[in-house]
């Protein structure tokens, strides 16, 4: 029941996730930042950069105080106050605007530590996966029907973008304001911090004895042969580069998506509406993997098919960029690609996110969240410059091209075998 009031504050990041961009585009004065796709890499990266010290810190105020709780509803009740000061006059400034932003995501930051740390001590280490898994999954519904209202939003049903553009934004954010309320009072009731806190510390005691048996046993075999251990490094590395070609890839999709429906025209979608409909498939596909892997983890070698699932990513979006250039039902390849993709990172999220929790240790949780931040910060800013200065094919390219390099340093750096 804890969960509840994550699924509405997904509900509003999923709306938001493609009316940000959008929005940020259609201020009139983005010249002042070098342009609609400079300005949102800007936005972006000084939102992800700002929030990557906020990360750590968050992590190790949680651990410290052992108060997970607070911060989340921290996280809630700042999300909500600052997607309200958004709609007032002062906010229509793009500089105020990205001000407004920037803030709101240092603050948001604040309960994904928490939140990975409540399902670690909540449950077994086994039980891990299946927990993670049940978490995403649900709250990735959430995030789904936030996309669905976006989509309906403006899409023309019900006569809602009659409204026009302006008192259409100012109610999406209103909406989102309203969720972020929601999430924040169910889990003043919902939300409560674990009793006693020892499962991590007992899951780095049991590797350490695990390597030292596993040592001890190539001792005895007549070609002894040392055990390897996960390299923290390799995965931290690897982390980095992973968050680093998603934003590459991602940050710039939503104007990519806006410009090609108007060459492909789909089921009488309009641009921004197609938008939301191939964030919604892509929302679809991460929600299939996180429900596949909550039933499959037990069955599965995680640490051989985490690269797998990198390798993916990375192919699936140089198939992409084939079926656009080649011009091979551009719109059906495009829309089938982000069901994969999303599925693809739904397995990685939760394989990665388990594996993490075993090797960061106690009072530095927020680490995961900025070894994430640092790929996505420079990544918000790369997508959208590349973009601008050579297009959307080559910066997809090198997007996928980092995905291979994150693999290899999975396959043959990071994992023990």
């Amino acid at each position: 029941m804890w969960r509840l009031g994550f699924f509405f504050h997904e509900m509003a990041f999923g709306l938001l996730s493609v009316f940000i961009p959008l929005y940020l585009v259609a201020f009139n004065d983005t010249s002042v930042l070098g342009g609609p796709l400079v300005a949102l890499g800007i936005m972006t990266s000084i939102a992800v950069f700002a929030s990557i010290p906020a990360s750590y810190i968050w992590g190790y105020l949680c651990d410290k105080t052992r108060r997970y709780k607070t911060f989340i509803l921290l996280s809630f009740a700042s999300s909500a106050i600052m997607l309200f000061m958004m709609t007032l006059p002062f906010a229509q400034n793009i500089l105020v605007f990205v001000a407004l932003y920037v803030v709101m995501q240092v603050l948001h930051i604040s309960h994904e530590a928490p939140k990975n740390v409540l399902v670690a001590e909540n449950y077994s280490r086994n039980e891990w996966e299946k927990s993670y898994g049940l978490y995403e999954g649900f709250t990735e519904i959430g995030y789904f029907i936030g996309l669905g209202i976006g989509l309906v939003f403006t899409g023309g049903l019900f006569a809602f973008a009659a409204l026009g553009p302006t008192i259409l934004a100012t109610y999406t954010l209103y909406l989102c304001s309203a969720l972020s309320v929601v999430a924040f009072a169910l889990s003043v009731t919902l939300v409560a911090d674990p009793m006693i806190i020892f499962e991590r510390r007992l899951v780095n005691i049991e590797r350490k004895l695990d390597f030292a048996y596993r040592g001890m046993q190539a001792y005895g075999m007549r070609r002894p042969r040392l055990p390897k251990q996960e390299s923290f490094g390799g995965f931290a590395i690897a982390l980095v580069m992973f968050s680093l070609a998603t934003s590459i890839f991602f940050t710039p999709l939503p104007i990519f998506l806006s410009d090609i429906v108007s060459q492909y025209h789909i089921l009488g979608l309009t641009s921004t509406s197609f938008v939301y409909f191939a964030y919604l498939l892509n929302s679809l596909g991460a929600m299939a993997g996180y429900f596949f892997i909550r039933n499959r983890a037990l069955s599965m070698d995680l640490r051989k098919q985490l690269p797998r699932f990198v390798l993916i990513r990375s192919l699936l979006i140089f198939g992409l960029v084939g079926a656009v250039q080649f011009i091979i039902a551009p719109n059906i390849i495009t829309g089938l690609i982000l069901v994969l993709l999303g599925f693809a990172y739904g397995v990685y999220h939760i394989m990665m996110l388990s594996l993490s929790m075993e090797l960061i240790p106690q009072g530095k949780s927020g680490l995961f969240d900025s070894l994430i931040g640092l790929g996505t910060g420079i990544g918000s800013f790369l997508g959208p410059f590349l973009a601008s200065n050579l297009n959307y094919m080559p910066t997809f390219i090198i997007a996928a091209t980092i995905f291979l390099l994150a693999f290899i340093i999975l396959k043959f750096v990071a994992i023990r075998t």
